[in-house]
């Protein structure tokens, strides 16, 4: 197995335009193994929470949390969506990020879930979660449902 198509793949999967919705059928285009593409994406995309997720919060420590107003919109706009948050918590967060479409992807994950103060730990498993529901929705369309079914009937 080479290791360029490999490395386009991962990269792809970091990128906000592409996430695991491009990186998939990128993937699969390249030549690799449909199934390997999927873990491939799936684990790197998911990955990207960690960083994106500390960032934030360490930006907000740091320089954000300085801005008075910023600091009160903040407050303002947790307050307002609590009530939500409450009632759909971390299953809304995995059926916001399972269903593939644009701006719903890890990079929108964690920006809610600092946002929120959601626990990271309890999101990081729902985005984890979603992220694999969403590439094997990707999986399937770019392999076609019979396609899918004679794949998995060889393994």
């Amino acid at each position: 197995m080479e290791f360029f198509p490999i490395f386009i793949t991962i990269l792809a999967s970091f990128s906000p335009l592409t996430e695991i919705n491009g990186s998939i059928p990128l993937g699969i285009a390249l030549g690799l193994d449909p199934i390997f593409v999927f873990l491939l994406a799936s684990f790197s995309n998911s990955l990207l929470f960690f960083p994106l997720y500390f960032f934030l919060d360490q930006l907000y420590q740091r320089f954000l949390k300085k801005w008075n107003w910023f600091r009160k919109y903040l407050e303002k706009s947790r307050k307002k969506v609590k009530p939500y948050l409450n009632r759909y918590g971390y299953l809304g967060l995995t059926i916001f990020i399972a269903l593939p479409s644009p701006f719903t992807g890890v990079y929108t994950a964690s920006l809610i879930t600092w946002f929120f103060k959601m626990d990271w730990k309890k999101s990081y498993f729902a985005i984890l979660i979603a992220v694999l529901i969403n590439g094997l929705i990707i999986l399937v369309a770019c392999l076609g449902f019979l396609e899918f079914l004679k794949f998995l009937v060889k393994i």
